[in-house]
């Protein structure tokens, strides 16, 4: 079952193309990356996911279902802009957005009770929100993002502005979540941080959908038959008339094979010539590496 199926979807403003005919599949339960420079459309998809506005064509599916009013319920969006209120109190601001998503009083005081106590802000209740430091608020956004134990959480920078102890408590959080069955779409330029959340990616570009698969699979499609080795001893001499030598420094050695080319004859080669490994692996490369190579100078940024 997928939490969300985007079929053909099209949005306009004006004269500009922000989304056009995107198709993608979110599988329930996963986290997603959705990728793409300054300007590609993915602010665009996420206000047609949350409805707040909608696709000229195409259609949306939330859970089977195509998208509706009673769905934005069952989402939860932290947006890159922050929107808290900086007069208001911060227990009086998460209730007050509790309620907004349909929970009871008592209901919203206890799940905020317990994300507070989570995040060792108890003390914060009533505290104003433009007393709180950027990193402060974020944990406040965070938590008026999940309160209602959403189904699809929407994260766009969900840690901007926060240390490296937060952004590992918040990284715990959102690990937490999706280990009880919250689906997450998590949106950042931090390749890094995709890298190490997201199982799934789709990277866009110009509105349009350029790549998509899982984040093993889009490696393996853009690896370029490189491998490191790192040894002991002395490099058989013919070796560089027998392969081509991307780099060598000391006791390391990386090598591209021609298209075809059998890495385990590269490894038996060196073993008898009486090289001993240490090491042998291909290199993949990174996603930083393949979103600049997808998009290359094409970016609105």
């Amino acid at each position: 079952m997928n939490i969300l199926d985007l079929r053909n979807v099209v949005k306009t403003y004006e004269q500009h193309v922000a989304v056009n005919d995107v198709s993608l599949e979110m599988p329930e339960g996963s986290v997603f990356g959705l990728l793409g420079p300054n300007g590609a459309g993915k602010t665009s998809l996420i206000r047609i996911i949350t409805t707040i506005t909608r696709a000229d064509k195409g259609v949306v599916y939330f859970n089977g279902e195509k998208l509706n009013s009673r769905h934005p319920a069952e989402i939860g969006y932290m947006p890159e802009e922050r929107g808290l209120y900086k007069k208001m109190k911060v227990g009086e601001h998460l209730l007050y957005l509790a309620r907004l998503k349909g929970l009871s009083k008592r209901d919203a005081q206890r799940a905020i009770d317990d994300w507070m106590e989570k995040f060792y802000i108890k003390d914060w209740w009533n505290k104003k929100i433009e007393e709180l430091s950027k990193g402060m608020q974020q944990k406040i956004q965070f938590i008026a993002t999940v309160v209602h134990r959403p189904r699809l959480l929407i994260l766009d920078e969900p840690f901007s502005g926060l240390d490296p102890v937060n952004t590992n408590l918040i990284k715990d959080e959102i690990a937490e979540l999706n280990s009880q069955g919250t689906s997450i779409i998590f949106s950042t330029h931090r390749m890094e941080q995709v890298e190490e959340v997201c199982e799934r990616i789709v990277l866009i570009n110009k509105g349009e959908n350029v790549l998509e698969g899982s984040v093993a699979d889009v490696k393996q499609q853009f690896k370029e038959n490189q491998f490191q080795i790192n040894f002991s001893g002395e490099l058989p001499g013919m070796l560089e008339e027998q392969f081509q030598i991307i780099r060598s420094e000391n006791s390391t050695i990386v090598i591209q094979l021609e298209s075809g080319d059998d890495s385990n004859q590269l490894l038996r080669h060196l073993i008898q010539s009486g090289v001993h490994i240490d090491a042998f692996h291909e290199i993949l490369p990174t996603l930083n590496q393949i979103f600049i190579k997808k998009v290359g100078g094409n970016s609105d940024e």
